[in-house]
């Protein structure tokens, strides 16, 4: 059986003790409570640099220039109605300050501890990788 394939990005925020953003999916939403990466869905035509950009100033009220987005690695997880392919960024860097505008709880997290927080299974591959690296 052939599923979709669903191209979403996603960003490793990293503040300047090295903590590692997580926001937790607020209720009415699919694995709601769950916490992941910020990011998103790519629109019709649009490059996942771009896309990330415009989810992290739609999510958390922040401009990030796409020259300061590093391509990390990526989770590719097959969801029972879904494929999902997920390239995760870093970021160190990015104007104005984080307010969550989709009323999800944020917490800075030790890279350590990520797999302290319940995550989606796609995410949590990722959480190994970046425990592994850094």
């Amino acid at each position: 059986m052939t599923k979709p394939v669903l191209l979403v990005v996603a960003a490793a925020l990293f503040d300047s003790e090295g903590r590692i953003l997580l926001a937790q999916r607020p209720a009415g939403k699919q694995l709601e409570g769950l916490w992941e990466f910020p990011g998103g869905k790519l629109e019709p035509g649009e490059a996942p640099e771009a896309a990330l950009v415009r989810e992290l100033e739609e999510e958390l009220s922040i401009t990030v220039n796409e020259s300061l987005l590093e391509p990390l690695t990526f989770a590719s997880f097959a969801y029972p109605d879904f494929h999902l392919m997920m390239p995760l960024y870093g970021c160190k860097k990015w104007s104005g300050s984080i307010h969550p505008r989709e009323g999800q709880a944020i917490a800075w997290v030790e890279v350590s501890r990520l797999r302290d927080y319940p995550a989606p299974p796609a995410d949590l591959p990722l959480f190994d990788w970046l425990c592994r690296r850094l």
